[in-house]
């Protein structure tokens, strides 16, 4: 289930900017903050939810498990971190050069 969620919550991180994004045409999109912090949230949880798993396979000692998937989890949950902080930042820039207009 925790990988599930994480999956999950990582979809949700991706699309909240994007949905943001596209929002943007309208004159008075004022929710693009707000959905930047549960943006980082979701991402936050999502790679929460992996150490908690990697904790469960320690715990239980299912070493071959562990080790089959730590690499594959820390370039996804990599991959997830960087994605969303660009998102964000793309947002925050296209909102900014709004707000100065």
């Amino acid at each position: 289930m925790l990988n599930i969620g994480s999956l999950v919550l990582g979809l949700i991180a991706w699309s909240l900017p994007v949905i943001s994004l596209v929002r943007r045409r309208k004159q008075k999109n004022n929710t693009w903050f707000s959905l930047s912090i549960f943006s980082f949230s979701a991402c936050t949880v999502a790679v929460t939810f992996q150490i908690i798993y990697n904790y469960h396979l320690v715990k239980i000692e299912d070493w071959a498990a562990l080790m089959d998937t730590i690499g594959v989890v820390a370039l996804v949950s990599s991959v997830l971190v960087v994605v969303t902080i660009l998102l964000n930042v793309v947002n925050l820039m296209l909102f900014r050069n709004k707000a100065i207009k």
